[in-house]
């Protein structure tokens, strides 16, 4: 089970990366990206994963070293977990960089490449994400309305 949990980790994640790379401008993109539930398939494999090898997994986070998450690690479930752990975060650090791109005015082309390397490379990714953000314009922002009176 814990084979098939690792490969359908990715399934589960990559039809949202392949809206936001391949489909950016398609009205549908916009509305489920919107959705922070999309990371949920990702989160449950991780929970079905995890909750019950919780006594092994706690020692190592509780107390981190090196050898215990490398031991951790080391185990088809403790890969599996990791795995859907960057699935998920990645999904959800890439839809933040979306949206926040979209309210940016940055074009689709210069995200289709800072979105691969998420995928790829979530950190590196989001790190490139941030210099092109750096250099891009601040969004509009919206003003609050006007709190409505009784009476």
């Amino acid at each position: 089970m814990t084979a098939a949990l690792f490969t359908l980790t990715f399934a589960v994640a990559a039809p949202f990366w392949a809206l936001m790379i391949l489909l950016p401008r398609w009205v549908w993109t916009a509305r489920i990206i919107q959705s922070p539930l999309i990371v949920l398939p990702g989160l449950v494999i991780y929970a079905i994963l995890i909750i019950p090898a919780l006594g092994d997994v706690l020692p190592a986070v509780l107390s981190p070293a090196l050898d215990g998450v490398r031991e951790l690690l080391g185990t088809a479930t403790g890969a599996a977990a990791a795995w859907a752990h960057m699935i998920a975060f990645d999904l959800f650090a890439g839809r933040w960089a979306w949206l926040d791109s979209r309210d940016r005015g940055v074009p689709a082309l210069a995200m289709a490449p800072v979105l691969v390397l998420m995928i790829l490379l979530g950190p590196l990714g989001l790190a490139a994400y941030l210099a092109l953000r750096a250099r891009s314009a601040r969004p509009a922002v919206a003003r609050a309305p006007e709190p409505q009176r009784l009476g």
